[in-house]
């Protein structure tokens, strides 16, 4: 069988002083070891693989040592210490409450508190995920947890401290454990390395630690996995490949692209990230990440928030001075708010490419705004009310100052090859009045000169459309009220005469009909008016034939019997009588 054993467990800390980023529970504890001043209870909380069970290992060891360092730190020397060392100990109960999490666990662990120890002066009890013991086994463990015997130390660790009842709280002194920093997990990994005899680069190593985020124990893992994967030498380049993060240098290339608005490098960049396996979450998160730290480099103040290597912190200095921290600031907001939004999108590759180009003009937009600010600032100066040029030319650059056009130029690339004075070459002496009124004429005058001449509104033209509609429509009641109807046009009035009351209901309640003789017509305040016409209607009644008279069973036998009499000879043969007679 293999002896080989993992890092977490091969350089387990076996004393305070060893235990790391925990600087501030280690020192507690030993303090309370020098002044005997020892709870009844503890309580471990903190995220995952931070020393929490580390710690409650040391301190359970350190109670039945029998001769403690100068600074309270277990010998690992003396039958104790060697007796848990090697898992032996009989003072000593780790208990998992994620699969003893009963009450009649519970209930054996209290018959086991009542037995004192054979050696030594205590017998702890570590109980790790606390959180997982159910309700009743909490309500049964109050009583002894709150009033042990003298010779009982209970050591609770958990995750989740707000599941722990407010009950058992009260009765332990808690400990917050705190996430580790990048720093101290590269340090405790280029240790291991030297121990290891392994040769590795900084900058993998602190990949590798921001990979943990904050726990050890997943650091040593990845470091073990990673010694697997290269062997004896751990390199910047294996540390990435192995765990498919993306490499700096193309948020560094981003950056660039976007600075100069090179779109169509962005858009190309991108695709390669694609096409080595990353998906479009994750190159945002990176990408926000990158952001996020050139914005940290913009103060002297906060560097210190910059967790990188210390051969990437020029080049992130390096750009951060050439990048401004209003871009910074839109150009993270737009990448977060697409990470936000990017699991809701039906066209990922096009959500992200959206939010590359819209950061990509952000500079340009930012400088049609102080161009408007500047113009409405310089309005107050006396030189700048005479009124302006009867006619300039305007660019398409000068017409980007409305505020229409400015939302519409974000995100929007520009043809290199276009003949575009640049926005500096706007007169700045222009107020926003005198400018929004000359693009205005620009804009008409071009609407005027490219429209096609109006067509006059007849009503013979309003009959086609009329009777285009009625082509159209699948009602055959209402074709039929259409054809008998007659137009007749004056004044963006269309009035129609129809002949009954019916016909004039059918088509009032049509609206769909309205709208397709305005847009097609071009006349959007036509109007109409469904009027009845008597003469027709009179017309009409005097062509409808008149109502027949329904005959009875005796009136229709006397007529036949004027046909043929001998009907009657019949009907007296066979005792018949008409109806209605009796």
């Amino acid at each position: 069988m293999s002896s080989y054993v993992v890092s977490a467990r091969k350089y387990r800390p076996m004393r305070f002083s060893e235990v790391v980023g925990q600087e501030h529970v280690s020192q507690t504890l030993k303090n309370a070891l020098q002044q005997d001043h020892l709870a009844q209870a503890f309580l471990f909380c903190g995220p995952r693989g931070v020393g929490k069970t580390t710690c409650a290992r040391i301190l359970a060891k350190a109670l039945n040592c029998e001769q403690l360092t100068e600074e309270h730190e277990p010998c690992n020397s003396c039958n104790s210490c060697k007796a848990f060392n090697e898992n032996a100990s009989l003072n000593i109960t780790e208990l998992d409450a994620a699969s003893n999490n009963s009450v009649e666990h519970i209930r054996a662990l209290i018959d086991q508190v009542r037995i004192p120890p054979q050696q030594g002066r205590y017998r702890v009890f570590i109980i790790d995920e606390v959180h997982m013991l159910s309700l009743s086994a909490f309500n049964a463990f109050l009583k002894t947890l709150e009033e042990p015997p003298a010779h009982v130390v209970f050591i609770l660790a958990t995750t989740e401290k707000h599941k722990i009842l407010p009950t058992i709280l009260s009765r332990c002194q808690i400990y917050d454990f705190k996430r580790i920093g990048t720093a101290d997990i590269k340090k405790q990994l280029s240790y291991i390395c030297e121990q290891e005899g392994i040769e590795a680069e900084d900058q993998g190593l602190h990949i590798i630690a921001q990979k943990a985020d904050g726990a050890l124990r997943d650091a040593l893992s990845v470091f073990d996995r990673i010694v697997s994967f290269s062997g004896k030498k751990i390199t910047y380049q294996t540390v990435i490949e192995n765990l498919h993060i993306l490499d700096y240098d193309y948020y560094f290339q981003f950056v660039d692209l976007l600075l100069s608005e090179d779109v169509s490098q962005l858009l190309l960049l991108f695709d390669e990230v694609l096409r080595d396996g990353f998906e479009g979450d994750i190159f945002l998160q990176g990408l926000a990440s990158h952001l996020r730290d050139l914005l940290v480099c913009q103060d002297a103040e906060s560097l210190s928030l910059l967790e990188v290597g210390e051969n990437l912190k020029e080049r992130y200095l390096e750009q951060a001075q050439s990048t401004p921290p209003t871009f910074l600031i839109s150009a993270l907001s737009i990448a977060t708010e697409s990470e936000l939004q990017y699991k809701q999108a039906k066209n990922k590759r096009l959500h992200v490419e959206m939010a590359l180009i819209k950061m990509c003009y952000i500079l340009r937009a930012r400088e049609v705004a102080e161009l408007v600010e500047r113009a409405g600032v310089e309005k107050k100066s006396p030189e700048l009310n005479s009124p302006p040029p009867k006619k300039q030319p305007q660019s398409v650059a000068g017409r980007a100052n409305s505020p229409t056009e400015q939302r519409k130029m974000v995100g929007k690339p520009t043809s290199p090859s276009a003949s575009k004075p640049p926005l500096s070459d706007l007169p700045s002496a222009t107020s926003p009045d005198h400018l929004l009124s000359r693009i205005d004429e620009q804009v008409l005058g071009e609407r005027q000169q490219s429209a096609p001449k109006a067509v006059p509104l007849t009503t013979e033209l309003l009959q086609v459309l009329w009777d285009e509609y009625a082509d159209s429509t699948p009602s055959d009641l209402l074709r039929s009220a259409m054809k008998k109807a007659r137009l007749e046009y004056e004044q963006d009035l269309l009035v129609v005469h129809v002949a009954s009351g019916m016909i004039q209901a059918n088509i009032r309640q049509e609206t769909a009909l309205m709208e397709h003789l305005r847009e097609r017509s071009g006349k959007p305040d036509l109007r109409w008016d469904i009027r009845i016409d008597e003469q027709e209607a009179a017309s009409m009644k005097k062509k409808r034939p008149k109502p027949v008279k329904r005959k009875n069973a005796r009136e229709k036998y006397l007529e036949m019997l004027q046909v043929n009499p001998l009907l009657e000879t019949l009907r007296k043969d066979l005792d018949l009588m008409p109806d209605g007679e009796a």
